[in-house]
């Protein structure tokens, strides 16, 4: 089952015909083997998009969105990541930055082993101002707000290849949370008004039944089984 994971630039309250994709990362899973896989796709790639030639990766769900093409933008990113790689998109998650805090905070926060200090003095905030990020090397705990920070700085020697890595490294911690059955249990039984809460924070093709189905497989899991790449340089 491939899923094609996006993160959108959406802030608070923002209304657009369209938006670019900040964060694009392929999804894998096996359920019979037990295995996963992720494959981050930075945004900058320069690839056909079905239907408007070459340009970066990440304007087709811009596209799609805004020129209204038949099933959305998710529909054309699905198309272009599948005519890039040669492979079926099943499905697709789209979450905005509200989506991504709040799920972070109703798990309890993540624990991430940070391995460089990173110091952004001019990390973009929600009015399109700046702010002063940083964090030091070693196991910190995130709530939302800073896991977001965490994952969208590019403030490092390699910029979006190494937010992408850091983007892995959240999805792997949030895989870990939710093996406390107490999380899980939590997570789950309020499934429902999770998805309601967030309508306008999240996109998604899955039905709540399909999405619990393989959080509960995403669980089970091991760490080892789990590969992951990014197309760098």
């Amino acid at each position: 089952i491939n899923i094609l994971l996006m993160g959108v630039d959406q802030r608070q309250g923002e209304v657009e015909r369209g938006y670019r994709t900040d964060t694009m990362i392929l999804l894998t899973i096996d359920p019979v083997s037990g295995q996963a896989g992720m494959l981050s796709i930075p945004r900058g790639l320069w690839v056909p998009i079905p239907g408007y030639g070459n340009n970066r990766v990440n304007l087709a769900n811009y596209y799609g969105d805004a020129d209204d093409y038949p099933g959305g933008g998710s529909a054309l990113a699905k198309k272009t990541i599948e005519q890039l790689l040669g492979v079926r998109v099943h499905h697709y998650v789209r979450v905005n930055f509200t989506a991504f805090e709040t799920f972070i905070d109703r798990i309890g926060g993540i624990t991430i082993d940070v391995p460089e200090d990173i110091y952004d003095p001019k990390y973009p905030t929600n009015n399109y101002g700046i702010e002063v990020f940083s964090i030091k090397k070693g196991k910190q705990t995130l709530d939302g707000a800073t896991a977001l920070k965490y994952a969208r700085t590019r403030n490092t020697k390699f910029g979006d290849f190494d937010r992408a890595k850091r983007q892995q490294q959240v999805i792997l911690a949030v895989q870990e949370k939710i093996k406390d059955v107490r999380v899980a249990m939590s997570l789950f039984a309020s499934g429902p008004d999770v998805l309601a809460d967030l309508s306008a924070s999240i996109k998604t093709d899955m039905p709540l039944s399909m999405i619990q189905q393989l959080g509960r497989l995403a669980m089970n899991i091991d760490r080892s089984n789990i590969k992951s790449a990014v197309i760098d340089q």
